[in-house]
């Protein structure tokens, strides 16, 4: 699940009663947006119940569920939500469902509550776990085996756990970056406007920074001036210039702030910005790459490649055929 893979990745969901509604869809969205950027199913996911009925969040709104858990031999990832009230669920019998499941699933997931459930099935002996700032505490004295950790996710080796809702947004991306690369978990964090909290004002906030932790607001300066030099770029010792500091030091800065050097953000705005004219224009690949700063349709193609894993016509006929197949009477 955590390595570069264009190959379609199933993601079981198991969702308990009183589950909050935006910690499943902070699960679920980042999924589909990628889907719909990359304009492929990369993504696919199934929502499970402990008796496979509609489960109440809440929000008092039923989530429908594809079918009840069963603790089968399914390799695909298990994702374990809960809110409040999770000790109601933590029966014997579900605490020796997941066990038995963990011994096939590729990786198991606690997330927010859902990692009390985890260690409460011994599944987070010897490892360190994300836990809610709220339950830090009680969590640490409940279970001195596992490693409780003030993070907003964490990952360790097969578990992962995430601290809330929004923490889960960053797992997420993260998941994508992995699989998929930056550019792709850019995307999808700029779709949503995304940017956690206590970073920069409301009236800051923009899809240049949207997604990225700004520690520094040099930082995001140097995001915003890269959004409007796509057509053409500044070349790093004037892009630090303009931001009034050195250029190594702006590299410090980006690798402390996103984790990643400026260029490797430039080009990934870029790509996303010549994707969005591939998928949604008829320009020519030679008046894309204009308009996304590449010297030349060439040079344009192959970084596109090496990001998308296709070529931009490759991109069009693709997008081309789901359309004609759509439109073809059944």
């Amino acid at each position: 699940m955590l390595t570069p893979s264009d190959t379609p990745l199933d993601i079981d969901l198991l969702v308990l009663p009183e589950t909050n509604l935006i910690l499943i869809a902070s699960v679920i969205e980042p999924l589909r947006g990628a889907n719909r950027i990359s304009g492929a199913e990369i993504y696919r996911w199934r929502l499970l119940t402990l008796d496979g009925s509609p489960v109440e969040t809440t929000s008092l709104i039923p989530v429908p569920a594809s079918g009840g858990f069963k603790p089968m031999s399914d390799t695909a990832p298990l994702f374990v939500l809960a809110s409040y009230n999770w000790r109601r669920s933590a029966t014997q019998a579900l605490k020796m469902q997941l066990s038995q499941t963990a011994r096939h699933r590729s990786m198991i997931a606690g997330i927010e509550s859902g990692s009390w459930l985890l260690a409460e099935a011994s599944l987070l002996d010897n490892v360190s776990a994300a836990v809610h700032w709220e339950d830090f505490d009680d969590f640490a004295l409940a279970y001195p085996q596992v490693k409780a950790v003030k993070d907003r996710f964490v990952i360790d080796g097969k578990r992962i756990t995430t601290a809330g809702s929004l923490p889960t947004v960053d797992l997420m991306l993260e998941i994508i970056r992995r699989r998929q690369g930056y550019s792709l978990a850019l995307e999808v964090s700029r779709l949503f406007i995304y940017e956690p909290a206590s970073t920069q004002g409301a009236a800051e906030l923009s899809p240049s920074t949207a997604g990225l932790r700004m520690r520094d607001p040099r930082v995001a300066q140097a995001i915003r001036l890269m959004e409007d030099h796509i057509e053409q770029p500044l070349v790093l010792a004037r892009l630090a210039r303009r931001v009034g500091i050195s250029a190594r030091h702006l590299q410090a800065l980006f690798q402390d702030s996103i984790g990643a050097p400026p260029h490797v953000h430039y080009l990934a705005l870029r790509l996303n910005a010549a994707r969005r004219k591939v998928i949604e224009t008829k320009d020519s690949f030679a008046e894309i790459a204009a308009a996304t700063g590449f010297n030349s349709a060439s040079a344009f193609s192959r970084s596109y490649r090496a990001s998308f894993s296709e070529s931009p016509s490759g991109t069009r006929r693709r997008l081309r055929g789901r359309i004609t197949a759509a439109a073809e009477p059944t």
